[in-house]
């Protein structure tokens, strides 16, 4: 729809509703473009030039936008004002919340990245740094970091929280469910944060996080449709099918490291993905399979998994015949397992690689996985590698909760 039908359309409608039709217009030009004088509103949205100054005055008045400099200097004649959103008219926290970490990060009603902190959380017994023991006081401590990067970013309360974190979301009442796996202090700590920043709090998956800012601002900015295989502490996916995340009846679409596959001697069960494809692509069966290629993996867990992987890459590109291509190959033909069971199952036509291990294993695993995928596969599918990173989680949980200040704030009165 091009400006001009729009405003033709407008014409029809009632005086309030082509008020409301128009700021919105006039909003999301302001987010997309930045700053435009009152002319290139016009022109951009084909309003006559008295709608635009009515809009202009009933946003100025809204605090949604205001002047934040002239434009013009190199003619002759009175420079013409910008008009840009109030920045600080709300700011928003993105939580990123993992088995033994938690990262925040506090933007403005734009995105722009205010301030953040990051705070290490002991995973077995969930001890805060300062040693005292037990799930309160990890969720006191993750509670004040989150007080003290607000703090950080200035005086303006939080208007809207995203959180993400490993587990399902219950499309119904919006809770995590982490089936048996997800930390208790991870839910204690969304009842807390509810408790302490009245805030509007989104939560949602982490995978399903990371899809949103590889859409946005990653490798998947020309899809629509595409799914992003997390392999992580966890495995999974998050699955964007026409520009919509979908998360099935119970929340539980994309829960891949569930999927029965050959080579693991076992079936997973409801309560376990051992069995599943986690199994062959999961951070112990990485450190498994590197040490029968003669790597060194000390641990299972996933930081050991990245170095591994990050260290094979940097081998390969010196000795592409050596160990550490044969364990990239061995660990691509698992991987590459999991994404043609979803191309046949979804045709979705690319395939994100994401999370910590697959960020690890970069652009080099995702050409070996998308040339297992060809030879296995009927269905033409396109594997890249993330883009967005180890913050992905982060930015996607910022995201959300941009979209939906946005969407309360620009929303008419009345």
């Amino acid at each position: 729809m091009t400006p001009t039908r729009l405003h033709q359309g407008v014409r029809t409608a009632s005086p309030s509703t082509a008020r409301a039709i128009n700021d919105r217009l006039a909003l999301g030009l302001l987010q997309r473009e930045g700053p435009l004088t009152a002319g290139q509103l016009k022109q951009l949205t084909g309003l006559s030039r008295p709608t635009v100054a009515d809009l202009v005055e009933r946003l100025q008045g809204a605090r949604l936008i205001t002047v934040v400099g002239e434009t013009g200097a190199e003619r002759r004649g009175p420079n013409a004002k910008l008009y840009g959103i109030v920045a600080d008219r709300a700011h928003l926290a993105g939580i990123d919340v993992r088995p033994d970490s938690i990262t925040v990060c506090v933007a403005d009603l734009l995105g722009h990245t205010l301030a953040e902190a990051s705070l290490p959380i002991d995973a077995e017994s969930a001890t805060a740094p300062d040693g005292r023991r037990g799930e309160r006081p990890a969720v006191a401590a993750a509670v004040e970091l989150v007080e003290r990067t607000a703090a950080l970013a200035g005086t303006t309360p939080l208007h809207t929280i995203g959180l993400g974190a490993p587990g399902l979301l219950d499309p119904v009442t919006g809770a995590l469910d982490g089936v048996g796996w997800l930390s208790r202090w991870h839910t204690a700590l969304v009842a807390a944060v509810r408790e302490r920043f009245g805030a509007r709090l989104l939560l949602e998956n982490e995978a399903n996080l990371a899809a949103v800012a590889e859409q946005r601002l990653g490798t998947a900015r020309d899809r629509d449709t595409f799914v992003l295989l997390w392999l992580g502490g966890g495995t999974g996916a998050a699955v964007v099918l026409d520009g919509a995340l979908r998360r099935g009846t119970s929340g539980g679409a994309g829960e891949i490291g569930f999927l029965p596959v050959p080579g693991t001697g076992a079936l997973p069960t409801a309560a376990a993905c051992d069995g599943g494809l986690h199994s062959l692509v999961g951070a112990a069966a990485l450190g498994a399979l590197a040490r029968r290629h003669g790597l060194a993996a000390e641990t299972d867990d996933v930081q050991s998994a990245e170095r591994v992987l990050r260290a094979a890459v940097t081998a390969v590109a010196e000795d592409a015949g050596g160990p550490a291509a044969r364990f990239l190959d061995a660990y691509a033909d698992g991987v590459a397992i999991g994404v043609a069971a979803v191309s046949a199952v979804l045709d979705p036509g690319c395939v994100v690689i994401g999370g910590e291990i697959g960020h690890a294993g970069g652009d080099e695993l995702a050409r070996r996985v998308g040339e297992r995928v060809a030879r296995m596969s009927p269905v033409r599918t396109e594997v890249r590698a993330g883009t967005v990173g180890g913050a992905a989680v982060l930015r996607g949980a910022v995201l959300m909760a941009r979209d939906a200040a946005q969407e309360e704030l620009f929303a008419p009165e009345g």
